[in-house]
C-alpha cells in the first residue's frame, strides 16, 4: 500500500487524498421512527440521509426531526437512536459505530430514532450539539496531553479559532480545519522523531518531533464474536456494550536501530499483547503504551473527560490465551477499510491520515472469544 509510493511526491499525494477521504467518507443511513412515537396513520416513510463518518448522530437530530415532526407526540425529550435494540453512543463518531457494530457492512445501515424514552441508565446525558461539541473538545484536549504532555496549545485557542474549529467539524470543512489545527502542532507524527531537542526552559509544548518518544492517541475498540466465526456475516450482533472493550490508550514509540518506523501489527502488540503476541510482555517492551488519559487528569491544564456511560469495559483489556492468538483475531478495521491483512502498514501512516479531527486514531477489532 503506502511502502510502494516510488517517491515523496507519491507519498505526499496518497497522503492527502487518504486525508479528503476520510473527512468526505459518508454512511448511507435509513432511519425509522420508532412506532410508540407515530401519533398519526399512515406512518412516515423512514428518512434517508449520508451520515458523515466523522460526524455524529446528534448532529443529524435537526434535518430528521423535521422529516417526522408531522407525526410526533407532544412535548419534548432528548432525542436518541438505535441499532437493532441496542442504545447507541451518541459521543463515537459514526463512522467508528458503523464499522464496530455491522461486521458485513450494511447499505443503507438501518437505524431507529426515538422521541421519548432516553436510556438514561444506559447512556450518559446529552444536550444535543453542546454536548457533542463538549465531547470532541474535551477528547482534542486529551489527545494534545498524549501527545506533547500538556494541553495548553489547546487551552490557549481564541473563542473565534475554538468555536471556528468546531464549525469546520461540524460541516466536514476539511480546508477550514486544517488553517486552525495546523497552529496547534499537534503533528504530523514523525517516522525520524529524533530531531535535537527543544531549546530547555521553552514553555512551548513538546511537538511529536521534539527528540522525546512519538505517543499517538489510539481509541481501540474490540468486540467479542464467536470463536469459530468464519465469515462477518454471521457474527452474533452486539445486544449490548458488554462485550466490547473500549481501550482509550496511546502508544508511545521509541526509536529502535534498524527501524525505521513501526506496523500496525507492531502497535496492537502493544495495546492487546493477549490476542496479537505469543510473548506480550518481551513484545510490549518494544513500545509501552504510556499513561492512559486519565492519568492526566490531574494535569491542571485538563478537563474531565467525556462521559462513558458507566461502562464496566471502559480500560479493560479482553484476557485470553496468547497461544490461540492467531486464529483470535477476526477482523481489524479503520475508518471502514479491513486491514486484518494488511497489518505490515505503518502504524505513522495511519495515525496521520486516517485519524478523526479529534486527533484520536479509532481502531476496531474483532476478537474470537466467545459471546
Amino acid at each position: 500500500m503506502v511502502a510502494l509510493a516510488r517517491d515523496d511526491g507519491e507519498a505526499a499525494a496518497w497522503s492527502e487524498e487518504a486525508v479528503r477521504r476520510v473527512w468526505g467518507g459518508a454512511v448511507p443511513l435509513q432511519v425509522h421512527l420508532h412506532d410508540a412515537d407515530v401519533t398519526a396513520l399512515p406512518p412516515p416513510p423512514p428518512y434517508l440521509t449520508l451520515g458523515p463518518r466523522i460526524g455524529y448522530l446528534p448532529l443529524l437530530v435537526p434535518i430528521i426531526k423535521a422529516h417526522f415532526s408531522s407525526t410526533l407526540p407532544p412535548g419534548v425529550d432528548t432525542v436518541w437512536f438505535e441499532y437493532k435494540g441496542l442504545p447507541l453512543k451518541w459521543y463515537i463518531p459514526i463512522g467508528v459505530l458503523f464499522d464496530l457494530l455491522c461486521a458485513d457492512p450494511e447499505r443503507p445501515w438501518n437505524l431507529i430514532v426515538h422521541f421519548r424514552g432516553y436510556p438514561a441508565e444506559i447512556l450518559s446525558p446529552c444536550e444535543g450539539e453542546d454536548s457533542v461539541k463538549w465531547n470532541y473538545n474535551n477528547s482534542l484536549k486529551e489527545a494534545a496531553f498524549i501527545i506533547t504532555g500538556n494541553s495548553k496549545n489547546v487551552m490557549n485557542m481564541s473563542q473565534a479559532d475554538q468555536a471556528a474549529m468546531w464549525e469546520s467539524v461540524r460541516k466536514g470543512d476539511l480546508d477550514g480545519y486544517t488553517n486552525i489545527s495546523t497552529r496547534l502542532k499537534l503533528g504530523p507524527f514523525e517516522e525520524d522523531w529524533s530531531l535535537a531537542e527543544r531549546q530547555q526552559g521553552s514553555d512551548e509544548p513538546e511537538s511529536p518531533g521534539s527528540g522525546k518518544p512519538c505517543r499517538v492517541p489510539v481509541r481501540l475498540y474490540v468486540r467479542r464474536v464467536q470463536e469459530d466465526l468464519e465469515y462477518l456475516e454471521d457474527a452474533v450482533d452486539v445486544s449490548d456494550w458488554e462485550s466490547v472493550s473500549y481501550i482509550n490508550r496511546p502508544v508511545e514509540i521509541r526509536k529502535e536501530e534498524g527501524r525505521s518506523y513501526i506496523t500496525l501489527e507492531h502497535a496492537l502488540e502493544t495495546l492487546l499483547p493477549e490476542f496479537f503476541s505469543s510473548k506480550p510482555a518481551a513484545r510490549a517492551a518494544d513500545a509501552n503504551p504510556a499513561e492512559t488519559p486519565d492519568s492526566a487528569l490531574d494535569d491542571p491544564d485538563t478537563t474531565p473527560r467525556a462521559p462513558r456511560d458507566g461502562d464496566p469495559a471502559l480500560e479493560s483489556p479482553l484476557r485470553t490465551d496468547a497461544a490461540k492468538n492467531s486464529d483470535m483475531v477476526k477482523l481489524v478495521r479503520v475508518q471502514g477499510i479491513d486491514l486484518e491483512n494488511e497489518m505490515d502498514i505503518p502504524f505513522l501512516w495511519l495515525a496521520n491520515n486516517l485519524k478523526n479531527p479529534e486527533f484520536y486514531l479509532h481502531v476496531c477489532v474483532y476478537v474470537g472469544a466467545g459471546v
